[in-house]
């Protein structure tokens, strides 16, 4: 679910920043450019793990920011496919189930990868799942576990100001497509 991964990258520090130590200045900018970003092909980044690069700093022209060549390590959430995952129900449509994680909830099990024999009731927007004449339903914040099927990366490349508004839908960067219709996944009541 979550693995490390190797960046290379210029931090620039502050003045207000020279009172704490070095490694704490480079590490707080590092955190505030990437954590809980999405790195295109890498994933959503949580926070860096180890600094193990730092070049001398070179003084900017004029404002006196530093500039400092470093190579550290992230964290990063990026499940492989096949991974089965907790989370919890957060909204459910007819077209399937959006499921949140604590940190991400860009997770959306669609019908036909759910349980067959599973339909969407209307009135009470819910998944119910028919299993030996007895109904099992699939409620909002339920906990439930989940297989990582795809993953989804869009560009969130900027669009100019006069397109800003004919665009109708903005997505999510990135998303996971996951399927629960398996023995063992679903509600973890049920098993």
């Amino acid at each position: 679910m979550f693995i490390l991964t190797t960046i290379a990258d210029l931090v620039q520090i502050y003045p207000h920043d020279f009172q704490k130590p070095s490694a704490q200045a480079i590490e707080d900018n590092i955190n505030a450019k990437y954590a809980n970003k999405v790195v295109q092909k890498i994933g959503l980044c949580i926070c860096m793990y180890d600094l193990l690069k730092a070049s001398e700093g070179l003084i900017g022209h004029g404002d006196g920011t530093v500039n400092v060549n470093v190579e550290f390590r992230l964290v990063v959430f990026r499940p492989f496919k096949g991974e089965v995952i907790l989370g919890k129900i957060s909204s459910s449509t007819n077209h399937g189930i959006k499921i949140r994680l604590d940190f991400f909830d860009d997770i959306f099990v669609p019908a036909h990868l759910l349980f067959p024999d599973s339909h969407f009731d209307h009135s009470e927007q819910v998944w119910i799942w028919t299993s030996d004449e007895s109904k099992l339903y699939l409620d909002k914040n339920e906990s439930v576990r989940f297989r990582v099927e795809a993953e989804e990366w869009n560009d969130q490349s900027p669009v100019a100001p006069a397109e800003r508004y004919a665009t109708t839908e903005r997505r999510s960067p990135y998303s996971i497509q996951a399927s629960m219709a398996q023995s063992g996944l679903g509600p973890t009541s049920w098993w």
